[in-house]
């Protein structure tokens, strides 16, 4: 299947994106934050169609509305924390602004729908080299906020008390989940953004028992389910989406079972 270059362009693509999404996903799902993430999957399709009618490039609308998205969510932390129905409403009102711009600019249809269950088939290698940007600007900014990130996601008493300054880490935090965000609906679409930044996360933490090897889990993971997932595609002909998305929840249930059948045997012993 290396023989074509647009398999080639699809195993980078999802490489970049696959361990970002793992890394950034671990503190998503450590902090509790994952309905959020998904909320601001469907902000940035919002931009997508938007950026479309404004003939803008596609990703850039993305991205734009979920770093947004994730800065106004990160500053009103305190008042939505843990409150899904603000959340939910917010994310229809993206859904219905980025049907309103459909409505205004029918020929999008085709692209709108590639953002929502993704088409990694179709990245080209301008695409790659953005996404290897946005990549790299993503985890040196995690690396920037990741002490005061740890400390206030495990002991966030402590860390106010120790005068960490919580909502602007949070809404560093939420805006470089807006940016892994859009660099994961590149690959398996807005609607299955859990599939990547949650799945192999949730799975690695079930597994690993400290920081450092839980992120290696999560990102390894990730590129194992989005690499098995394309090459799946390629001899099925299935969509790569549903394939990926397929092995993340594998994965999970694996790694529940083992988690499990660990505890009962610790409980025996």
């Amino acid at each position: 299947m290396f023989q074509y270059d647009f398999m080639i362009n699809a195993f980078a693509a999802a490489g970049i994106v696959a361990a970002v999404s793992g890394v950034v996903g671990f503190f998503l799902v450590m902090r509790g934050q994952t309905f959020a993430g998904h909320a601001l999957s469907h902000i940035g399709f919002a931009g997508a169609t938007g950026a479309g009618l404004l003939g803008i490039g596609a990703l850039w609308g993305l991205v734009g509305f979920t770093v947004a998205g994730g800065v106004v969510m990160g500053l009103l932390s305190d008042r939505i924390a843990n409150r899904d129905v603000a959340i939910g409403v917010v994310l229809a009102l993206a859904l219905g602004f980025g049907l309103l711009f459909l409505h205004y600019h029918t020929s999008f249809a085709t692209q709108a729908t590639a953002l929502l269950f993704g088409n990694v088939l179709a990245v080209d290698r301008g695409t790659i080299a953005t996404l290897a940007v946005l990549a790299a600007i993503t985890l040196a900014g995690l690396a920037a906020i990741m002490r005061p990130l740890v400390f206030m996601s495990l002991q966030p008493e402590l860390a106010e008390a120790r005068g960490v300054p919580l909502r602007f880490v949070s809404t560093a935090f939420l805006a470089i989940v807006a940016l892994a965000v859009s660099q994961c609906a590149q690959i398996v679409g807005v609607l299955l953004v859990f599939t990547l930044m949650v799945g192999p996360p949730a799975a690695a933490q079930r597994l690993a028992t400290g920081l450092w090897s839980g992120l290696a889990l999560s990102a390894a993971l990730a590129l194992t389910e989005a690499w098995v997932g394309i090459a799946l595609a390629f001899y099925t002909d299935w969509p790569v989406s549903f394939c990926i998305a397929a092995l993340s929840a594998l994965g999970y249930f694996a790694a529940l079972g083992a988690s499990g059948a660990r505890s009962r045997t610790v409980a025996v012993d």
